[in-house]
């Protein structure tokens, strides 16, 4: 890497497929990261056995020149990574055996075509539980930090912020550090959200739309936590994360692109053109959380009584929709798209009477239409492009959702009534699985979004050692 600091990922070591992240994203060309010209030199072995280490960040890198806080950084991380070690050692071996190794009674076993590798995902859903520890970093005041929104498009921010630092007891208290030394990684628990909402107010002006002042208040808080600690520092911020569904989270560390390079973002608006990198950030789903609810209400029908073949209802937010309204709105009784509902029209009932829901994206790429669909049982049809799909390290999307480019969208009837029913039938009944991984519980229950999100963390954290 650039100045000497170097990084290498001690990755799970079988065959996962995207589980595993970093090998088969082939969208991002090889030269564009030092990330990826070494993962694809490494054999199963070396993957297995590599052991070097993540450097120390040098002076050059670190956010303060000041001495932190003394903590005994040695003996703690080497437990932490022995634990690390331990994890992946049993992910591989569920692998190898196709079984999987559990002290606890299992409520749930992943198992079937939604997976990429259900051996691997139990086994490491397993492990994270078992061992997982995120400390959530105390400094900070609401309702910047330790707050969010909880309902709408950006409840995902405060519904997570609240989940892992207010539950008293529940699977999710279990995750929770007591102290940092402790922890295998690390929250920033600011919501771009509410940041948006309490300082860029009033918006008279385009100028006013500038990002420096996001910038300034990211920046301050991770200056103070680098002050404070020397977490932060010790792994260049590869073990560090962020959530939100803001449209503008992606451009948080955009003041400082190189020094933020391996800090880890989970994001809704996950766009691959836009500087999301599946290698190191996660994608989140974007959930409608309705005020004084976590899911709409279920109106879905068995698939026999789905007479609509697709169905969209929302604004012409951004040129895909622009173009889907100039093919289909009001052109076709198969094809139901609108821009406005009539009186008489319930939304969540059409959804409910239909195979596929079009979920093109708006202004950024994710939309909760996807949620939606699935929440209804009607087999999602994504279109977009350059969009990191939620999740889908873990899920095989190709198997309860249907793709289909932009430069198509005047072929929809013809690609879905392409679809044999059998197929059709089977895409319905791996939706209805794949639910609970979407499943917004409070508390959290294991599986849902919440352990989905951690889950994400804890696989990118897997793939790093850090230096001892």
């Amino acid at each position: 890497m650039p100045n000497g600091s170097s990084k290498s990922y001690c990755l799970l070591g079988f065959p996962l497929g995207v589980l595993l992240l970093f090998l088969v994203f082939s969208s991002f060309p090889m030269n564009e990261s030092p990330h990826q010209q070494f993962f694809s030199s490494l054999t199963l072995p070396s993957l297995l056995d590599h052991t070097n280490a993540l450097q120390s960040s040098s002076s050059t890198s670190s956010l303060s020149n000041s001495p932190p806080v003394s903590i005994k950084k040695r003996s703690n991380l080497e437990r932490r990574e022995e634990e690390l070690r331990k994890a992946r050692v049993a992910i591989r071996r569920a692998v190898k055996f196709k079984n999987y190794t559990s002290n606890e009674d299992m409520t749930y076993i992943p198992t079937g075509q939604i997976y990429r590798n259900s051996f691997a995902f139990h086994q490491s859903h397993i492990e994270m539980m078992k061992r997982f520890k995120v400390w959530s970093y105390k400094e900070g005041d609401q309702p910047l930090v330790h707050d969010g929104p909880v309902n709408d498009i950006y409840g995902i921010e405060g519904q997570f912020i609240d989940e892992l630092e207010n539950v008293v007891g529940g699977p999710s208290a279990r995750f929770r550090a007591s102290q940092p030394e402790e922890a295998h990684a690390f929250f920033l628990p600011f919501s771009v959200a509410n940041i948006v909402h309490y300082v860029y107010k009033p918006i008279t002006s385009p100028a006013d739309f500038n990002r420096a002042r996001l910038h300034r208040i990211f920046n301050d808080y991770v200056d103070v936590v680098a002050r404070k600690y020397p977490l932060w520092n010790q792994s260049n911020g590869a073990d560090h994360f962020m959530v939100s569904c803001h449209d503008w989270a992606p451009d948080v560390p955009g003041s400082k692109p190189e020094f933020f390079k391996d800090f880890i973002r989970g994001l809704c608006n996950a766009n691959t053109s836009e500087g999301f990198k599946p290698n190191i950030d996660f994608s989140i789903p974007e959930i409608n959380i309705p005020k004084g609810k976590l899911k709409p209400p279920f109106m879905g029908q068995n698939p026999e009584n789905r007479t609509i073949l697709a169905f969209f209802a929302g604004r012409a937010h951004g040129y895909i929709r622009e173009i889907l309204f100039s093919y289909w709105k009001g052109k076709d009784n198969d094809i139901q798209v609108y821009d406005n509902l009539t009186k008489g029209q319930n939304y969540h009932e059409l959804i409910g009477h239909s195979k596929f829901c079009l979920c093109p994206s708006g202004y950024e790429v994710a939309s909760p239409r996807e949620v939606e669909a699935i929440y209804s049982g009607c087999v999602p049809v994504v279109i977009s492009d350059n969009y990191s799909l939620p999740f889908n390290d873990v899920l095989d999307w190709s198997k309860f959702s249907v793709e289909i480019p932009v430069k198509q969208i005047s072929e929809i009837k013809k690609i879905l009534q392409e679809i044999p029913h059998d197929k059709y039938l089977q895409m319905h009944k791996n939706v209805m699985k794949v639910r609970r991984h979407f499943m917004v519980n409070r508390p959290a229950q294991p599986f849902d979004v919440f352990h989905m999100i951690l889950h994400s963390v804890w696989l990118r954290r897997l793939n790093i050692k850090l230096p001892s």
